[in-house]
């Protein structure tokens, strides 16, 4: 009887050690990720800050080109981003605005557009459209304000996705 009682006390000793080292385990497996994704966030977020006017631009010119046709490619973002010198890529926005400023709500309606147009590239044609008909009408309903916090979210978000 004592040597049952014996083995279910030491049953419950390396029990409570083992649920304790377990714990402390989780515990610094968790202080890991978290100064690892700490770390992440204070590596990329130059990098993040430096990209985010860069696929703004890229937004505004493609939606442009795609509406006045100033060159005959129809651009993609993603190429504008990684293969388009920013010079480039600066001197085709304003080339396509025109008259038009690149603060101007015509550029900002173009940099919703871009946005919105490859958040929406991986749907089919038709619901590409219709998710697009439903943009332009939320673009004409927005004040500018709700326009420029609308591009600053979409924009950011986009963005992160060429950090990858």
């Amino acid at each position: 009887m004592l040597m049952i009682k014996r083995a279910s006390q030491l049953k419950l000793v390396v029990c409570f050690f083992c649920f304790c080292y377990t714990n402390i385990s989780l515990a610094s497996e968790a202080d890991k990720r978290t100064k690892h994704d700490l770390w992440l966030k204070q590596k990329f977020s130059q990098q993040h800050q430096q990209l985010i006017p860069v696929v703004a631009v890229a937004d505004m010119l493609s939606a442009c080109n795609l509406e006045r046709k100033i060159d005959p490619v129809n651009y993609q973002v993603k190429d504008l981003i990684k293969r388009m010198n920013r010079e480039l890529l600066a001197q085709k926005l304003s080339q396509c605005l025109g008259n038009d400023s690149p603060k101007s709500d015509v550029a900002l309606n173009y940099g919703l557009l871009g946005c919105f147009r490859e958040q929406l590239s991986e749907l089919s044609a038709e619901d590409k459209k219709q998710k697009m008909k439903l943009v332009q009408r939320a673009i004409a309903s927005l004040s500018r304000e709700e326009r420029q916090k609308s591009l600053t979210k979409c924009v950011t978000n986009q963005s992160m996705n060429y950090l990858k």
